[in-house]
C-alpha cells in the first residue's frame, strides 16, 4: 500500500478522476444561459423571416411558395438574393446563381462542423446538413465539449428553423398590414444577430484577426465585385488567423475538444 505521501494531493486518486469527469460532464451540458441565447437568436431571425415574407409576397410569390421556400432552401441571405433579383425583372435562372453563391459558404461550415456531426446514419447526417447555417456554426463551435458542441448545433437550428418558418409564414400571410420592414426596422435584425454570433468568438487572439482580416477583404472587394462574392470571400479571413497567430491556451484547448 502506497504511503500517504505519493498520495495525490487533496485525497484519493480517485477522486481526482471523479473531479475530472464532473468537469467534462460541466462542460458538455449547455447551461441555462446559453439555451435561453439560443432561443433569443432564433426570435430575431425569426422577426427578419417576417421581413423576407413580406418581400417575396411583394416579389411576386404567392404565400405557399415563399414559405416552401423557407422550408426546402432556409439560408435567409441566399432567399433575400433570389427575391431581390426576380424584384428587379431578372430570369429564375439569375436568382437561383444569386442564391447558390450566397450558400457556398455553407460548405465551409459543414468542413468546420465535420468532427461534431461525423460517425452519425444517414437520416441525421441529412438533418444536420439542412440545419448547417450561421447561427448553429457559430454556437456550436463557441462551446467547448463535443457533445455540448453537438447540442448547441442542433437546438440552435432547430430554433432558427421554427422561427423562422413562423416568420415567413406571418409575413405573407400579413403582407400590406406589416408595410415596408425597413421602416419598421425589421432589417436590423438580422445584422444585429450576426453581431452577437460573432462576440464569443472575439475572446481569442485568432477569432480577433479572423475577424478583422474578413471585415477588411469584404470592404475591399463590395465596390469591385457582384453581391455576394464579398461575402464569401471573407471567409478567406481565417488564414492568415491560422497560420500566423499562435493560439492562446484556451484555443488550444478549444482545438483539442477539451475544456479550456
Amino acid at each position: 500500500m502506497p504511503d500517504d505521501d505519493q498520495r495525490p494531493a487533496g485525497g484519493r486518486p480517485e477522486d481526482g478522476e471523479a473531479n475530472g469527469r464532473d468537469r467534462l460532464d460541466h462542460d458538455d451540458r449547455l447551461d441555462a444561459k446559453v439555451q435561453r441565447d439560443i432561443w433569443v437568436l432564433g426570435l430575431a431571425v425569426g422577426v427578419f423571416g417576417v421581413s423576407f415574407g413580406v418581400l417575396a409576397t411583394t416579389a411576386g410569390l404567392s404565400v405557399a411558395q415563399a414559405c416552401a421556400m423557407s422550408l426546402v432552401v432556409f439560408t435567409g441571405a441566399s432567399q433575400f438574393a433570389a427575391v431581390g433579383v426576380l424584384e428587379a425583372g431578372g430570369s429564375l435562372g439569375s436568382a437561383f446563381g444569386s442564391a447558390l453563391l450566397l450558400a457556398a459558404r455553407n460548405a465551409a461550415y459543414g468542413v468546420a462542423l465535420a468532427p461534431t456531426l461525423g460517425g452519425r446514419s444517414l437520416g441525421r447526417r441529412l438533418i444536420a446538413a439542412q440545419l448547417v447555417i450561421d447561427e448553429s456554426t457559430a454556437m456550436a463551435t463557441a462551446r467547448s465539449g463535443p457533445r455540448a458542441r453537438a447540442q448547441a448545433f442542433y437546438a440552435t437550428g432547430l430554433a432558427v428553423f421554427v422561427c423562422w418558418n413562423i416568420g415567413t409564414l406571418i409575413g405573407g400571410v400579413a403582407g400590406d398590414a406589416i408595410g415596408d420592414p425597413e421602416a419598421l426596422g425589421l432589417d436590423a435584425a438580422f445584422p444585429a444577430g450576426f453581431v452577437a454570433l460573432a462576440v464569443p468568438h472575439l475572446g481569442g487572439r485568432r477569432g480577433r484577426v479572423a475577424a478583422l482580416s474578413g471585415a477588411l477583404i469584404a470592404l475591399v472587394l463590395i465596390p469591385l465585385t457582384p453581391a455576394g462574392v464579398p461575402i464569401v470571400a471573407a471567409a478567406l479571413g481565417v488564414v492568415p488567423a491560422a497560420l500566423f497567430v499562435a493560439p492562446g491556451a484556451g484555443e488550444t484547448a478549444d482545438a483539442a475538444g477539451e475544456p479550456p
